[in-house]
């Protein structure tokens, strides 16, 4: 029963470090992959082609590492803090966080009013000191004037994204990793540019919120673990953000954000 358990615990560690990712489709494309080829080579009395698929596994599980690299490095840093794989809970620091989520919700609608274009970044468990030392440095309190003072058009800061920590704008102007998943591909609409792409790679590399204001529309959209919710009402954006932030020294669980966001796609998607 203890191998049976420590054997389930890697698949499920595995998997649950894989889902929402490009790997993912890469593993499902390799099992599919090596399966076809046992089959053949069972089924089928080809000597040659035998030889070449068995000396070709070795090579491939050599691969593996290399083909897998940001997943497993991104697994490792939150091994190193103290990992994420089993539910833990964890209190707002911050009692002005409340505050911070109703600035972000006021100044993203009004730069939705007027499709000032925006992409804000909220830090979770994930650091995003990498990024944030690519902008430059404010560690200003989250007001909805100095966001809006920032995303205006032409001004030296509209470019890059806004990087949120607690309740203080750490950096604006920040350069962010793009998706290329390509999921915003197959999406109807298709307009959408790099602050889409900047925003959904950022929750692909990190377990970060992503909002973006589309400059073209003025819609509202929000990224997570890999994920997009466009088309977003204020009021629907503030109950999202406190979902997940939980203020008032209320406790949340990274598994629980988990199943309500899959809750909301799949809400959104029917």
């Amino acid at each position: 029963m203890v191998d049976i358990l420590l054997v389930s615990l890697i698949f499920f560690a595995l998997l649950y470090t894989l889902r929402d990712t490009q790997a993912m489709a890469l593993l499902r494309g390799m099992i599919l992959l090596v399966v076809a080829l046992i089959l053949l080579t069972s089924l089928v009395d080809l000597p040659a082609f035998s030889w070449i698929a068995q000396n070709s596994l070795p090579a491939l599980l050599l691969a593996l590492p290399v083909i897998f690299a940001p997943e497993i490095r991104r697994t490792l840093e939150r091994l190193g803090r103290a990992g994420t794989f089993l539910p833990v809970s964890v209190k707002s620091a911050d009692s002005t966080l409340e505050e911070t989520i109703r600035a972000i919700v006021t100044a993203t609608a009004r730069l939705s009013a007027r499709q000032h274009g925006a992409l804000i970044i909220l830090q979770r468990l994930d650091n995003l000191e990498e990024f944030s030392q690519t902008g430059v440095q404010l560690n200003s309190k989250v007001t909805p004037e100095l966001l809006l003072q920032i995303f205006y058009p032409n001004t030296p800061l509209h470019d890059g994204g806004v990087i949120i920590v607690n309740s203080k704008i750490v950096a604006a102007a920040c350069v962010l990793p793009l998706s290329a998943s390509g999921i915003l591909n197959r999406t109807p609409e298709r307009q959408m540019g790099l602050r889409h792409r900047a925003a959904l790679g950022t929750s692909e590399a990190s377990d970060a919120i992503a909002l973006v204001v589309s400059e073209e529309t003025g819609a509202i959209s929000i990224a997570h673990s890999g994920r997009m919710l466009r088309r977003l009402d204020p009021e629907r954006l503030e109950n999202i953000l406190t979902a997940f932030f939980r203020p008032n020294g209320k406790e949340y669980q990274p598994s629980f954000f988990g199943k309500f966001w899959s809750f909301l796609t799949r809400r959104k998607e029917d």
